[in-house]
């Protein structure tokens, strides 16, 4: 069998004139890395996507709205003819050929000069991959050479000066589940001598690092909450100083109720470099996975987080429970369940109906999930009845009885 051989090359196409040719999804998607790689970008298109007219309206490309006609490639530097119109493609890459200016035609590859790799970055590597006319075989290979060089299973030999972040990075690990940490959160683990882990962090994740790195639990600290933050601290400054590069892994996000800013307020005091990774939150994950939109349309108009850590009568509380009892959107408690009861009593006595929709989600994102429905005035007894432990998401207001009214999705 024939395969096509091309030649691979990287462009500089940085102020030179690119000319696409449609302005359907095709041109939506090659657009981005063009814009991103600095090309003067102009298409030519009686209609474009919303997409590529938001690319317009932000100056980043400039759009001739009617259809090709020939002269339009004049000066260009690379062409890309992607309109649903075979012939207008044919026209566009003829032009091309005569003007000696590269086309990618995206209908019929081969009646093209050029074609577009499978690409993908890595810390500073742009990675491109083609196959002959075979467009899954190469992006299945790039997918699959990204996940290794950002697990760390591919060395990319990065030395310090050279795309390797010094000090500490602050990851937010994601709800639970391994596969909602961020991209950039698992590529800096990837490059980690130390992680400082939590309790609630992604734990799977460790399982994947190197031998060489050193792994410090923050869950078996003793001395309680503050000398344990106190150590957490001196660990990352002692480690980052010694010339260690250190991710503090951490559940959901980093400054959501994760203490993540005393832990770069100690860096920075310290002379410390911090990078911040945000993480996905449980406080909007955990509901989602139970089917609890934190808001809908014409149900509920503001969320609001409330920590749990303290009773709402504790003179240390920040929390103005009557106002909170008068909202009528969501509210999302974390660290709440040893006080449940008493925070649905606070509600309630300051206005919050008693009916009012709540659900509970316990480990929620992985294989132990629990869901448990109820109301306000039930919530106490039913965390009580059910065994509720942490971790658990408590989410009241309307939006938490809105799975009862659809058929198959879990009935309180």
């Amino acid at each position: 069998m024939h395969v096509e051989q091309h030649y691979l090359a990287g462009l500089d196409l940085t102020g030179r004139r690119v000319v696409v040719v449609g302005g359907g999804t095709v041109a939506q998607r090659r657009l981005p890395r063009l814009v991103a790689a600095g090309a003067a970008v102009e298409v030519i298109a009686p209609d474009v996507t919303p997409a590529v007219e938001g690319m317009v309206d932000a100056g980043e490309l400039v759009w001739h709205p009617r259809r090709y006609a020939d002269g339009d490639l004049d000066a260009a530097w690379y062409v890309i003819a992607c309109t649903p119109d075979a012939q207008v493609n044919a026209a566009v890459a003829a032009e091309a050929e005569r003007r000696r200016v590269f086309c990618v035609r995206a209908d019929v590859a081969e009646g093209g000069t050029a074609v577009t790799p499978a690409t993908g970055e890595h810390e500073g590597l742009l990675v491109g991959v083609l196959a002959g006319g075979r467009p899954r075989r190469s992006a299945a290979v790039r997918d699959a050479l990204l996940d290794a060089l950002r697990e760390g299973r591919v060395a990319d030999h990065a030395e310090p000066g050279d795309g390797r972040l010094p000090g500490v990075a602050l990851v937010g690990g994601g709800p639970g589940d391994p596969d909602l940490v961020t991209v950039r959160g698992r590529r800096l683990l990837a490059r980690a001598d130390v992680v400082v882990v939590d309790r609630l962090a992604p734990r799977e994740l460790l399982d994947e690092l190197p031998p060489h790195v050193q792994v410090v639990d923050a869950t078996k600290i003793p001395y309680g909450r503050a000398a344990s933050q106190d150590f957490i601290n001196a660990t990352l400054v002692e480690h980052a100083l010694a010339g260690r590069f250190v991710v503090r892994l951490k559940g959901g996000d980093p400054y959501l109720f994760g203490r993540g800013f005393e832990e770069l307020v100690a860096c920075v005091e310290a002379g410390v470099p911090v990078t911040v990774v945000p993480g996905v939150t449980s406080a909007f994950a955990v509901p989602a996975v139970a089917d609890v939109p934190v808001t809908h349309r014409g149900v509920a108009h503001e969320v609001v987080v409330v920590s749990g850590h303290v009773a709402p009568d504790d003179p240390r509380s920040l929390v103005d429970w009557p106002a909170l009892a008068r909202l009528r959107g969501t509210l999302v408690l974390l660290m709440a369940v040893e006080r449940a009861g008493e925070f649905a009593e606070a509600l309630v006595a300051h206005g919050r109906p008693g009916d009012t929709p709540v659900a509970v989600v316990q480990e929620g994102t992985t294989r132990n999930q629990r869901v448990v429905r109820t109301t306000l005035g039930e919530l106490g007894k039913a965390v009580e009845a059910e065994g509720i432990r942490p971790p658990a998401i408590i989410v009241i207001g309307p939006v938490a009885g809105l799975a009862a009214e659809l058929p198959g999705l879990p009935r309180p």
